[in-house]
């Protein structure tokens, strides 16, 4: 019987600056484009101006933050009987996967985490709860993680259901 533990790993410390980047990203989208809306709409401008201003208000602070936060609470680790992740800011989630109930193990990086040279692993299962997420990890790390994972489940028969 697997029984549900805090996770040892952190994810890699590049993370934090990923997710910043990606949060204030966020952010800076809409503002910009309330920006030059207001530029461009005379009338509307103390309108756009106020709810670019909302939207830097609330935005910035929470786009700061939560990077920092993830970082304090996202955990995962592999043994020889599961996968184990923490992940989440309010709500908190914590997740195994028994080796003999993961079906696909997957990875994946985007433009801005190629940039940070992290990559994200995804694992399978039949729960309804949906794959765990393994994000934040170094690329080169994901790589392995992904090619243990799948000898681990190669020569695990399990029912994969």
């Amino acid at each position: 019987m697997v029984r549900l533990r805090p996770p040892r790993n952190r994810v890699e410390r590049r993370a934090v600056t990923y997710w910043l980047t990606n949060e204030l990203a966020t952010v800076a989208v809409p503002a910009v484009v309330l920006a030059v809306l207001a530029l461009l709409i005379g009338p509307a401008r103390p309108w756009l101006l106020l709810a670019m201003g909302i939207v830097l208000a609330v935005g910035v602070p929470y786009g700061i933050a939560v990077p920092f936060w993830r970082y304090r609470v996202h955990r995962w680790e592999v043994t020889e009987d599961a996968v184990y992740t923490r992940s989440g800011w309010l709500w908190q989630e914590w997740r195994i996967a028994p080796m003999s109930r993961i079906q696909t193990v997957d990875t994946a990086r985007g433009p801005l985490e190629q940039l940070f040279r992290l990559s994200s692993v995804t694992v399978t299962t039949a729960s309804a709860a949906g794959p765990l997420k393994i994000q934040g990890l170094d690329h080169e790390l994901a790589a392995e993680l992904v090619e243990r994972l799948t000898e681990t489940t190669r020569s695990n028969r399990g029912d994969a259901t």
